[in-house]
């Protein structure tokens, strides 16, 4: 998230109704409830621990160990678990 000085972007006429309850101080302006993306889809994160999961779920099928996983992907045993049988699961 980059910092704007609003005087370079907002309209003067907006920037004094601002004023009336904010000065010299940070304000974060969200998204639009309809433009909002979900955790991790900006920065990849989601998709990569999508694809993690996947490959935790196909090795387990193929008979890998829980604990070998858990060692593998630096993940607790439960953490394992909780991939193979709860949680979000991809398409």
């Amino acid at each position: 998230m980059s910092y704007i000085n609003a005087d370079s972007l907002l309209p003067p006429e907006l920037l004094q109704e601002i004023q009336k309850y904010v000065q010299g101080s940070l304000v974060y302006i969200p998204r639009p409830l309809d433009l909002k993306l979900g955790w991790g889809l900006k920065n990849g994160t989601r998709e990569m621990l999508d694809r993690r999961n996947a490959d935790i779920r196909a090795a387990k099928a193929a008979g890998r160990r829980i604990e070998d996983l858990a060692d593998e992907y630096g993940l607790s045993p439960d953490g394992i678990r909780k991939v193979l049988y709860g949680g979000r699961k991809t398409a």
